[in-house]
């Protein structure tokens, strides 16, 4: 998978599937409530059906998000969809990830890989 694959898969997933979400936002200076709202607002990347995609599709996904030459837009709703899929597979990735995530996704690799432990539970 490439990140242009991964952006042609999310934009047909998406059509007339998106989930319908509800964020907020606390105006706050703590750097760490900020990235928070950040990643909660991150869950637009959703659809219907997140949870039921293909293992197969999940490695490579896990695979595309370590590779240094994808956007950091692109690795963010990598990070999301894995976050949300119970399997070994996301939680692996994440975990690989979450050794040496990228600087400005830091926050969001931490969040999703706690999330997706808690959906792996």
């Amino acid at each position: 998978m490439t990140e242009s694959d991964f952006w042609l898969f999310l934009e047909i997933s998406k059509k007339g599937k998106q989930l319908p979400i509800v964020s907020g936002y606390q105006d706050c200076c703590d750097p760490a409530v900020q990235k928070a709202g950040e990643y909660l607002g991150g869950h637009s990347v959703l659809f219907e059906g997140h949870d039921k995609l293909p293992v197969s599709m999940i490695s490579d996904m896990g695979r595309l998000i370590l590779q240094s030459n994808v956007s950091l837009r692109a690795k963010e709703a990598i990070l999301i969809i894995l976050a949300h899929h119970p399997s070994r597979e996301a939680l692996n990735a994440l975990k690989e990830y979450n050794k040496r995530p990228d600087k400005k996704l830091k926050y969001t690799a931490h969040f999703a890989l706690q999330e997706c432990e808690w959906w792996n539970e």
